[in-house]
């Protein structure tokens, strides 16, 4: 089913509106904590800065612009391809990993926590950028079309950037104050704060943890689309079972 234009149109099409919808979701959230910011007299750049600092954001805005520029390749050239570019396949490898890994460590640490007063995100949008896009992703693991199979060596691809963000979160943490307590210091998650009872102890087991997440999930997606997807060498036999293929395309 994955490999017929109907299925591939479709699934394209729902990229598109799980992307606006994403966007959507971030923007309006982002004027909320902009809008709350200025009416209670905070800075607004710390304010903005911070907003940006959040993996679940920054999984969803990657997310987002991925999910439109496999969109555009689809309609431009997609239609007559075997399979998506191998830095497309990446790309998507890579943010379906950021995205399973925000719903996992939401749903699992942090849905019950109760934020200060001023902080809570807006009900639909938190479930947009927590649950439901994370979803979308994982489904795309499994029917996204024209998957192209990656070597193994893309998982360091794949971890790169979640260990950068960690490494910014923890030099940045003890430099900014924090615009909502005053406190000297901010960080995204309570389980990465070592100001919190367990302290460094607590945060490292927490990044070891995660860490060990993102590698078994980013391996997951990349086995799947290894048992799945099409590589370079049996493109030309992936042709006939995808009748709506032109010959012509083996040659792109």
């Amino acid at each position: 089913m994955t490999r017929s234009r109907a299925w591939a149109t479709v699934w394209t099409v729902l990229r598109l509106a799980m992307a606006a919808v994403t966007v959507t979701a971030i923007t309006t959230q982002m004027a909320k904590s902009i809008g709350t910011a200025t009416e209670l007299g905070r800075d607004v750049t710390t304010t903005v800065v911070n907003f940006f600092s959040f993996f679940t954001i920054l999984s969803n805005a990657l997310a987002a612009i991925v999910l439109i520029w496999a969109a555009v390749w689809y309609f431009t050239r997609g239609r007559r391809a075997v399979a998506e570019p191998p830095v497309l396949a990446l790309a998507l490898a890579c943010v379906s990993t950021y995205m399973i890994i925000t719903g996992i460590v939401y749903n699992a640490l942090l849905r019950g926590i109760t934020l200060p007063q001023g902080s809570e995100p807006i009900p639909w949008s938190n479930e947009v950028l927590h649950l439901i896009g994370p979803l979308f992703l994982l489904a795309d693991v499994f029917v996204g079309p024209l998957r192209r199979a990656l070597p193994w060596r893309s998982l360091w691809a794949v971890v790169a950037f979640p260990i950068l963000w960690v490494a910014y979160t923890m030099i940045r943490g003890p430099l900014i104050t924090n615009p909502v307590s005053g406190d000297p210091f901010w960080y995204p998650y309570p389980f990465l704060n070592p100001n919190n009872p367990g302290g460094w102890p607590s945060v490292l087991v927490y990044v070891i943890g995660i860490a060990v997440a993102i590698v078994a999930v980013g391996a997951f997606v990349l086995w799947w689309g290894r048992r799945s997807g099409t590589t370079d060498t049996d493109a030309p036999a992936a042709a006939p079972a995808a009748a709506w293929v032109p010959s012509s395309a083996l040659s792109d």
